[in-house]
């Protein structure tokens, strides 16, 4: 999901990096500092994600979890992300400098998405109902994802096109493994640790 320096517009670039720079300002804002360990394992969790791959044909793929981390986090996803997306580059040239923006954003407002469409859903007192939001917050981010990297790609340029519809179908797995990872996860911090997820107040107040 790393879109590398070179392949995009510079209008492309220049919007991905107003919208980042809008949800980074704004998820810093919201953040609650009582919970700055709660970012940092998350943001460590996508970090170490991308060493997970899965083999499709002669290429591969990676985990992302930004379904989880977008759920947990919600606007301060965008801090987080953009954290690990800066060390990745700087340290292992993954995606690039000049393309951060666009990957924060492709990456980050996905999760934001799903925070507001599933976090209901992972709060019901049903852990069933839970596990299928988890499930849907989880493959629905890589679905966002996907198409927005696509989109990113194919808005550049007619020689984009064929990697713009070859991400969509190499992702397909992954959705669906994430779906299973996000659901598994959501079940066992509801019995663990629900604050991670900022629902205990949810049960709470129920």
């Amino acid at each position: 999901m790393h879109i590398v320096d070179g392949a995009l517009s510079v209008p492309v670039l220049a919007t991905g990096a107003v919208l980042s720079l809008v949800g980074v300002a704004i998820g810093l804002k919201k953040m609650d500092y009582d919970h700055l360990p709660q970012v940092g394992v998350l943001s460590a969790a996508f970090f170490i994600a991308s060493y997970i791959h899965l083999p499709i044909g002669f290429s591969s793929v990676h985990l992302i979890l930004n379904g989880l981390i977008g759920l947990a986090l919600g606007w301060a996803a965008f801090p987080a992300l953009l954290v690990a997306l800066l060390l990745q580059a700087v340290f292992f040239g993954f995606g690039g400098f000049l393309v951060l923006g666009v990957n924060v954003v492709n990456i980050a407002l996905p999760g934001l998405l799903v925070y507001y469409l599933c976090r209901h859903g992972i709060a019901t007192s049903s852990p069933r109902g839970a596990a299928i939001w988890g499930a849907v917050g989880g493959a629905g981010a890589i679905l966002l994802t996907t198409i927005m990297v696509a989109a990113s790609l194919a808005l550049s340029g007619e020689a984009f096109l064929l990697a713009a519809k070859a991400t969509l179908v190499a992702h397909i797995p992954v959705m669906v493994v994430e779906g299973f990872v996000t659901a598994a996860a959501v079940l066992l911090i509801r019995k663990v640790k629900p604050e991670f997820l900022n629902i205990s107040e949810d049960w709470e107040n129920a």
